[in-house]
């Protein structure tokens, strides 16, 4: 069986698991496991006396059943495997991840797959703010792989974004797409305000109302682009509401195209549709 981790009602408020990822922990034992020592409140605490655990990682696999919403950093650094959370989960979670999968039936907190250069995501709730960002002090935020929110963002979605894709099934807070460097945020719903600000390459679709465009994007032709049809044919294969829902078809119909941001070189883009 899977490895299974469960809460033990600790008495904290933040729980720091940096290195609980399958890759890590897939030579050693559940009492080997149990011994592990993350941070509760900042201070050391055994994974045992925190957790209740059963089951073994040899085949890659952690489940984590209930609340995880104050434990932090699960899966960040995974590099192979999967990690199953039936709940919600806390900040930066798949933090720098390069590979395996991380899938969250509930919601997720800031800082979600921050820094990540492969690998998918899945949260079926919501994700706070700077899902696929750069953490503080870093050129570049997501460099790769896929993240898939099936509810709302947050402010900064996919802020200094390099390659990847992150698909966001719900609304999202203000700044999305900031600074982007390349890669593509999809939202299905509304795009705050000040999104696409200083993008230098790469795609920003609001598959929602028309957002506002910065004044510093020249608009461009208006058309009915294939990748959209190819991207909703990928995210039906990943589960994401929106494309299951209709086929994709929220990603047909004629799309308004804007080159920007001009003062930054003007080769990104904004597409936001005109007709179905």
């Amino acid at each position: 069986m899977p490895l299974v981790i469960e809460p033990a009602a600790p008495d904290c408020l933040s729980l720091d698991v940096d290195g609980l990822t399958p890759d890590r922990l897939s030579d050693r034992s559940a009492a080997d496991i149990a011994r592990l020592v993350v941070h509760a409140d900042a201070r050391p605490a055994a994974l045992g006396d925190l957790f209740r655990i059963r089951g073994s990682c040899a085949d890659g696999r952690i489940e984590c059943h209930g609340d995880f919403s104050r434990v932090h950093r699960l899966g960040a650094g995974m590099a192979h495997g999967e990690i199953v959370v039936d709940g919600s989960i806390g900040r930066h979670a798949g933090e720098g991840m390069s590979g395996g999968l991380l899938a969250v039936s509930g919601d997720a907190g800031d800082w979600l797959a921050a820094g990540m250069t492969g690998g998918t995501v899945r949260v079926g709730g919501r994700a706070g703010d700077n899902a696929a960002a750069a953490l503080p002090g870093c050129e570049n935020g997501m460099r790769g792989g896929i993240v898939v929110v099936g509810g709302d963002a947050g402010c900064l979605a996919g802020a200094r974004m390099r390659r990847g894709l992150l698909a966001i099934g719900g609304s999202c807070g203000e700044a999305a797409a900031f600074e982007l460097r390349a890669g593509t945020v999809l939202v299905a719903g509304d795009v705050g305000r000040r999104s696409g600000m200083g993008m230098r390459r790469g795609s920003l679709v609001a598959g929602g109302p028309a957002p506002e465009v910065p004044p510093t994007f020249r608009r461009g032709a208006a058309w009915a682009p294939t990748f959209l049809q190819l991207l909703a044919g990928r995210l039906r294969q990943l589960g994401f509401g929106p494309a299951g829902r209709d086929g994709g078809g929220f990603l047909a119909g004629i799309w308004q195209q804007w080159h920007g941001d001009l003062l930054t070189g003007g080769r990104g883009e904004i597409f936001h549709r005109l007709a179905s």
